[in-house]
C-alpha cells in the first residue's frame, strides 16, 4: 500500500514538473515579449519571493530549535547522566534544514558568496545579463540534476519509512532526505524570480511598475 502510494505521488510530481518546465523559459520569452509577459512575470516573481521569505523564517526557527535541543542535551547528559540518540538526530535534522530551507532566501537577499571581482565595476544592465545567464546556465540545470538524481533515493526512503540508524533515533529519516528535493525546488523557484528580475532590468522595466527595481538597478555603477 505504501509503495503504491509513493509511486502514485512520484508520478504526479513528475508530471507536475514537466508541466512547470515552460516557466523556466519565461525570462527569455520576457526579453522578446515584455509587454505581454511583464505583468504576469512580476506577479510570479513576487509570489516566489514571499515563498523564499517564508522558508527563510522556517530555517531561522530550526536554528532556534538547535539551541534549545543542545541546551537540553547538555543538561540531561551532565546533570542526569542521560543521553538520547533522537536528540542528536534532531540536531542533524535541524542543521540540514537551516541550509536547505534557507538557501533560496539567501539567494533572494544576494547573500551567497560571489567570486567575480569585476562585479562592482559593471553597469546595472551588464549585471542583469550576468545574473540571467548564470541562472539559466547554472542554477536551473544543477537544480534539475539534483531532482533527477535524488528522486530514486528519496522514493525508496519513503517506501521503507526509513528511520535514523540508532534504535532510539528519530523514525523520520525519509523526511530528512526529502529536504534535498525541497532545496532544489526552492532554489530553482528563486532562481526563476532572479532571472525574471534580470530580464525586466534588461528591458528597462523594474520589478515594480511604479518603483525602481531593488535588485540589479540598485547595485554600484561606475
Amino acid at each position: 500500500m505504501t509503495e503504491s502510494l509513493v509511486t502514485l505521488i512520484g508520478t504526479a510530481l513528475r508530471w507536475l514538473g514537466f508541466a512547470a518546465l515552460p516557466l523556466l523559459a519565461m525570462p527569455i520569452a520576457l526579453l522578446f515579449l515584455p509587454r505581454l509577459l511583464a505583468a504576469p512575470s512580476r506577479i510570479l516573481a513576487r509570489q516566489i519571493d514571499r515563498l523564499s521569505e517564508a522558508t527563510m523564517g522556517l530555517a531561522m526557527g530550526f536554528a532556534f530549535a538547535i539551541i534549545i535541543i543542545q541546551l537540553l542535551g547538555v543538561l540531561l547528559r551532565y546533570v542526569f547522566g542521560l543521553n538520547f540518540s533522537w536528540m542528536n538526530d534532531s540536531v542533524v535534522f535541524a542543521f540540514a534544514a537551516i541550509f536547505m530551507l534557507g538557501a533560496a532566501g539567501t539567494l533572494k537577499a544576494d547573500g551567497h558568496v560571489r567570486v567575480d571581482i569585476m562585479r562592482p565595476r559593471f553597469s546595472p544592465k551588464v549585471l542583469a545579463g550576468i545574473e540571467l545567464i548564470g541562472t539559466m546556465g547554472f542554477i536551473f540545470p544543477i537544480g534539475c540534476l539534483i531532482l533527477y538524481s535524488g528522486a530514486g533515493l528519496v522514493a525508496r526512503s519513503w517506501i521503507d519509512l526509513e528511520p535514523f540508524n540508532e534504535s532510539d533515533g528519530l523514525p523520520v529519516k525519509y523526511l530528512f532526505k526529502t529536504l534535498v528535493p525541497i532545496f532544489a525546488v526552492l532554489l530553482i523557484s528563486q532562481g526563476l524570480a532572479q532571472a525574471i528580475r534580470a530580464a525586466l532590468s534588461l528591458r528597462g522595466q523594474p520589478l515594480s511598475a511604479n518603483a525602481p527595481d531593488s535588485g540589479a538597478q540598485s547595485r554600484p555603477q561606475t
